[in-house]
């Protein structure tokens, strides 16, 4: 089977806006049926690593050093593998009708466990399987408006220095080039809510093409 839905890499320093962006992007595509909608607002499912880590008991030893849990990687792809759709289809030629009603005739629903459309939201990218990923973000802040977020959800000094460093080094920029093709990475600025809302347009956009390249409806 092949995935009918995107799978999708958030990333960046925390307090870059993983998350928001993924708030603001799920209503945009609600599931097609009603009995799909019953359960959730939206295609996609968006996984906050530490929320779903600490809710399938993914947790491990607390370290001291960076104020946080450990998480059990290997435990954590065993549970999402299901829902990664299995091969990413190959984009059709746009005059191909019949790849295109094919795809779709072997399209798994919306309501299909396989389907794709994972959000994978967290602070770093390496540890997903490059054959999982259709597209991989990563949010850069300035580090000015970055200092005054994390200070406001209450992170310890050391803490707020720490991410601000890696946010001005570009870790997680660095990382995703390590891991990623360069075709798969988009760079996403997210300073104001004006930015935040032309970056959901943009990924709604890529979204709705990757779609149309392979014989599905947006």
């Amino acid at each position: 089977m092949v995935r009918s839905w995107p799978n999708i890499v958030l990333t960046g320093t925390p307090g870059t806006g993983k998350s928001t962006h993924a708030t603001v992007l799920m209503p945009h595509f609600p599931p097609s049926s009603p009995s799909a909608s019953s359960s959730s607002s939206s295609v996609f499912r968006h996984i906050d690593v530490g929320s779903f880590a600490k809710q399938n008991d993914l947790l491990e030893k607390y370290d001291d050093e960076r104020d946080a849990h450990e998480v059990d990687e290997d435990a954590l792809l065993d549970l999402l593998e299901p829902w990664s759709g299995g091969e990413a289809p190959d984009a059709l030629d746009s005059e191909d009708e019949g790849a295109k009603e094919a795809a779709r005739e072997g399209a798994p629903s919306d309501e299909d466990e396989k389907r794709g459309g994972l959000i994978l939201d967290w602070h770093t990218c390496d540890l997903w399987p490059e054959r999982w990923i259709d597209l991989v973000v990563v949010f850069r802040c300035d580090h000015t408006a970055l200092w005054a977020r994390l200070e406001k959800r209450g992170y310890a000094q050391s803490k707020v220095e720490e991410n601000n460093q890696a946010e001005i080094m570009e870790v997680c920029l660095d990382e995703a080039r390590s891991a990623y093709t360069p075709e798969a990475i988009v760079e996403l600025h997210s300073d104001t809510q004006e930015q935040v809302e032309e970056n959901v347009d943009r990924l709604v956009a890529w979204i709705k093409q990757w779609r149309a390249e392979r014989g599905f409806s947006s």
